[in-house]
């Protein structure tokens, strides 16, 4: 079952992390955003962010799931559970981005129908305090996709 979190629920900081390595930033854009919970007998499982960021445009801010429950179609679930959220809200594009050395979520996003729109140059470096590493490679750039919700 997927549900919107509640005001007084304390948001699954656990699950963010997995997708956003900083608390500093997953809570400052909370503050903005909606978070939906994906619940398996109980048990959080799986995560997702939204933050309108235009007037017809939204982001996909994170998107986790708990490691002993990926590659189980969990991810898609959560996906197809945004699309219809966002386009619920009337909103005409999806986006998302991932660093350049997240080689399965660049897949992944990309079997969900995103496309590659661009890339924001040094966003790792600028924004985040220690080097991040992902598959041996550097994370600094965010790879930037969308996808149309008409």
């Amino acid at each position: 079952m997927i549900r919107k979190l509640q005001p007084n629920e304390a948001p699954p900081m656990d699950i963010l992390l997995l997708a956003d390595p900083s608390r500093k930033i997953i809570e400052a854009y909370l503050t903005r955003a909606e978070c939906f919970v994906m619940e398996n007998q109980n048990q959080l499982i799986g995560a997702y962010v939204l933050l309108p960021t235009r007037p017809e445009t939204i982001e996909l801010v994170n998107i986790a799931v708990q490691e002993n429950f990926q590659n189980k179609g969990i991810g898609k679930q959560l996906i197809r559970h945004a699309l219809e959220r966002a386009k619920e809200q009337g909103f005409q594009t999806i986006e998302v981005g991932t660093g350049n050395s997240s080689m399965s979520q660049l897949a992944f996003y990309q079997k969900c129908g995103f496309r590659i729109t661009g890339v924001d140059k040094d966003f790792f470096i600028e924004h985040y305090e220690e080097e991040l590493m992902e598959n041996g490679i550097p994370c600094r750039d965010m790879i930037r996709l969308s996808k149309s919700l008409r």
